[in-house]
């Protein structure tokens, strides 16, 4: 397992900054943008392109930012002993390759060529294993809190750049591709936001549905 970080941090972008376009791919990675590189990812299937982009929610311990754990989840460097719900996750092995924190700050796991491990059992419009022709993006989030603006001008700023070197044509939510399975990023990300800041000439389609937020009062989980 190897591990740097470039120098300096991304700049988060105001509302302008989120339609320009961040720096070029080198090998599938982005130039200038903190790397963490995950062991976790394997090739895709040949002639198999990316198509689809993938947002997901993550949070480590649960309902909790701004600490480690997601790096180290993976990177396959967290420590049980740390939480309790840390050892009911040990044994995964899993990735994706960008993460955005709630402050807009942008990391790469994985090479944009290379498969993660972040969409598990999934289907998208008949095609299974949506991890062949997908790129994954975890917002550092959870069920029961909005996102932060500096994650959505990131994100689209993120998916305007991989629609500029990668053959993609939809943005759907973990949820969408296993419905019942997954509820991320849930039923606080607004859709409607980052497709309004993805609009324009050759705007990628946003497909992504919001499940219903749950009652006040209601218990969540």
């Amino acid at each position: 397992m190897t591990s740097s970080t470039e120098a300096g941090r991304p700049k988060v972008p105001d509302e302008r900054g989120a339609r320009e376009a961040l720096p070029v791919f080198a090998d599938g990675w982005l130039t200038g943008t903190e790397r963490c590189e995950s062991p976790n990812f394997d090739v895709r299937p040949e002639g198999c392109g990316v198509s689809l982009v993938v947002v997901h929610a993550i949070s480590l311990p649960p309902d909790e930012f701004g600490g480690p754990g997601v790096s180290q989840l993976f990177t396959n460097a967290l420590d049980p002993a740390a939480h309790p719900y840390y050892a009911t996750i040990r044994a995964l092995r899993v990735s994706a390759h960008f993460f955005i924190a709630r402050d807009g700050r942008l990391m790469q796991f994985v090479s944009a060529d290379r498969r993660a491990w972040h969409a598990g059992a999934s289907n998208w419009r008949g095609r299974k294993r949506c991890n062949d022709f997908s790129l994954g993006i975890e917002l550092e989030g959870c069920d029961t809190l909005p996102f932060e603006a500096a994650q959505y001008e990131r994100l689209a700023a993120l998916v305007r750049t991989l629609c500029a070197h990668y053959p993609i044509e939809e943005v759907v939510g973990h949820s969408d591709i296993a419905p019942g399975r997954k509820t991320d990023p849930g039923p606080f990300f607004d859709w409607e936001r980052l497709g309004a800041l993805l609009a324009g000439p050759g705007a990628v389609a946003v497909r992504g549905t919001q499940p219903p937020r749950p009652a006040a009062g209601a218990e969540t989980g």
